[in-house]
């Protein structure tokens, strides 16, 4: 790969210091003055058990905005991972070592369908992933029949609520935060380390220069998606544990990605963004939907909060990126 392609990428530098973790702080800190219990160790790792789905469906959805798109479907997927796998398994512990797996590969494929469509479709990815969204309620929809019949089993459900107990210090650890944490490095690695995230980076920065650079753009944006629909499996298979079995399981985290992603200071128009900021925007986004839970606000109040929280970001992003030229 020249030179060309890859300069966009030598100027990021995704590990210093982000806002976004002093956001997170400042939350952190209100959300012990009005719960002094959240200090403890039940407090915290229950928090991050719950932040991990969006956390980690934050992450794949970095993927694709830093190469310039959106993921609208990922919602949609998480909801047929949660009722297809509760239809497949019913309640049958040895079903979930194939279906976990098939899983995987369905959000792979949603993944890759995605990418392809996107790439020689020439269909933007807005458009596209939107159609996809739809396509997958209504597939959720049909398997179900409106309300799914199975039941995920404990050998299922493990991922999204067991503990592991005993540790020292923090006394147990949820195995959907060890989830997080491998995903997350895994992921982390690959858009910072490797060739792959360089050339994520040179596409969403100038797709005509990247490709002329030498960068296999459809291959490279087709493998963005396919990250982003494997996050989101995963992250299904997380809520299904941790939350059970519904038909709006996955309701609104597209959006929810896309905010955490957006508060990390991934640039909506591609180009930049950091799976670690992201993950931190997850956290950040799960402590103000926490606060708001404390005040007793209602869930309409929660989405307008998400909306204006979505429009300060990018409204604050753009006018950066007008300043500096960056």
């Amino acid at each position: 790969m020249s030179d060309q392609a890859t300069a966009p990428a030598k100027r990021r530098a995704p590990f210093r210091f982000n806002p976004v973790w002093g956001l997170l702080i400042v939350l952190i800190i209100a959300i012990v003055v009005m719960n002094p219990g959240f200090a403890q160790p039940t407090g915290y790792m229950n928090f991050l058990k719950r932040a991990a789905p969006l956390a980690i469906l934050a992450a794949g959805q970095v993927y694709v905005i830093v190469s310039g798109g959106f993921d609208l479907s990922v919602g949609s997927l998480i909801t047929l991972v949660v009722v297809g796998a509760s239809m497949l398994t019913n309640n049958d512990p040895s079903a979930t070592y194939w279906v976990i797996p098939l899983m995987l590969a369905m959000g792979l494929g949603v993944g890759a369908i995605n990418g392809m469509v996107v790439c020689f479709l020439r269909v933007p990815s807005l458009i596209a992933t939107l159609g996809m969204m739809i396509t997958l309620n209504g597939l959720a929809f049909m398997w179900s029949g409106g309300a799914p019949r199975g039941y995920l089993p404990d050998t299922f459900r493990f991922f999204g609520r067991e503990l592991i107990r005993d540790v020292p210090m923090v006394r147990f650890i949820p195995v959907s935060v060890i989830v997080l944490i491998v995903i997350g490095g895994l992921l982390a690695w690959a858009m910072h380390r490797t060739n792959l995230g360089r050339m994520i980076h040179a596409i969403g920065d100038n797709p005509l220069a990247a490709r002329l650079g030498g960068v296999p753009v459809n291959r490279v944006r087709i493998t963005a998606f396919m990250i982003s629909g494997l996050s989101a499996a995963v992250a299904g298979i997380l809520l299904g544990g941790f939350a059970g079995v519904s038909t709006d399981v996955g309701f609104g985290y597209e959006l929810q990605a896309i905010t955490a992603a957006v508060l990390g200071g991934a640039q909506l128009l591609g180009g930049r963004g950091s799976v670690p900021a992201a993950i931190g925007g997850a956290l950040a986004l799960t402590a103000i939907f926490t606060l708001l839970n404390f005040l007793g606000l209602p869930q309409p109040v929660r989405q307008v909060v998400q909306g204006l929280i979505l429009i300060a970001a990018v409204a604050l992003a753009m006018h950066r990126r007008e300043r500096t030229g960056t």
